[in-house]
């Protein structure tokens, strides 16, 4: 790590956790509430390195210092992520929110933050295996 720093090149991180499945009880509709659907969701950071600042969360200092408190802890981000799908919407856009909306109180230094929620075979005639997605991604 140290001759890339010497190198002069600025380094980012991203930390994603992809393909978390959930049966959850989102949807307009009443019988979707009551039988429930299948999810998955999507959740990626990435940010540039803070240049040696102290504390908080740098994905790039977390590369060389293999520190647990250097990074993004994806099992809490996975405990966020249950919590709000635990916790009907009637939207997945809302859901997303809310997932993007708890993951930058608790870590407000990420840089790009992208939160995706498919809904597995929503209630479209036709669709047959397809799903509706919608992501959501913040910059700071």
């Amino acid at each position: 790590m140290e001759n890339l720093k010497r190198s002069g090149r600025r380094l980012s991180g991203t930390i994603a956790l992809k393909g978390l499945r959930f049966h959850a009880f989102h949807g307009c509709f009443g019988f979707e509430r009551e039988k429930g659907g299948e999810y998955v969701v999507d959740f990626s950071a990435s940010q540039c390195g803070t240049d040696g600042r102290a504390g908080g969360v740098d994905l790039v200092r977390a590369a060389a210092s293999d520190a647990l408190g250097d990074t993004l802890d994806y099992s809490e981000i996975y405990g966020i992520i249950s919590d709000v799908m635990s916790s009907p919407s009637d939207l997945i856009e809302n859901v997303a929110g809310r997932i993007m909306s708890r993951v930058s109180e608790k870590y407000p230094d990420l840089g790009e933050v992208s939160v995706t929620v498919k809904k597995l075979s929503p209630p479209i005639e036709g669709i047959g295996e397809g799903y509706a997605e919608f992501t959501l991604v913040s910059v700071l």
